[in-house]
């Protein structure tokens, strides 16, 4: 399969985009795909499924039922612990172990 570069998306755009994944519990190529497919008049569902599959596979990410998973596991542990387990400090290197408040 082509793999195509857009440039130059403004902001408004990408925020959609984004709000469409989140929706959809997709990946961003994902929500482009499903975008892309309605806007050129490609709207059945089964070939955009399937082909939003093989890339998944392709790329390597999670399927939604995976995502949807992997994020309910993560809220049950965030309630027992009674506080997140990540934290944007940590995500980002953060100089505090996961098993400490920060200071």
């Amino acid at each position: 399969m082509p793999d195509i570069l857009v440039r130059h998306i403004d902001d408004v755009l990408a925020d959609r985009i984004k709000e469409i994944a989140r929706e959809h519990q997709w990946t961003i190529n994902e929500a482009i795909l499903y975008a892309l497919r309605r806007g050129v008049g490609l709207e059945s569902e089964d070939v955009a499924r399937r082909e939003l599959h093989d890339i998944a596979i392709l790329s390597g990410t999670w399927e939604s039922t995976e995502t949807a998973a992997f994020r309910a596991a993560l809220d049950a542990f965030e309630r027992v612990a009674g506080r997140p387990l990540f934290t944007e400090g940590a995500a980002s290197g953060g100089d505090e172990p996961p098993d400490q408040e920060p200071k």
